[in-house]
């Protein structure tokens, strides 16, 4: 069971943020993310959304640094990535 994050780059409600993703399956990132302690609303489509003062947890627990690109070509490569639906009016 391998996860990765990012590091904690993303502004955010006055915090900085990571993503933390599967390369498998949903089912091994909720798993890690509840190990974690992460709260369910962390999740955000096809990631889950660390603060920064979890991400040295993250990397405890056995989630690999990489770079953010590298979180989106995991994601996509896996057949896992959700992008944001577009609203046409």
């Amino acid at each position: 069971m391998t996860l990765y994050i990012d590091p904690p780059r993303w502004p955010g409600h006055g915090r900085m943020w990571s993503h933390l993703v599967s390369d498998t399956s949903f089912e091994e990132l909720h798993a890690f993310a509840a190990r974690m302690g992460l709260p369910p609303r962390a999740f955000d489509r096809d990631h889950y959304d660390v603060m920064a003062s979890a991400y040295g947890d993250a990397v405890r627990l056995g989630a690999v640094e990489v770079g953010s690109r590298d979180v989106v070509r995991m994601l996509t490569a896996a057949g896992l990535r959700r992008r944001k639906r577009r609203f046409t009016q």
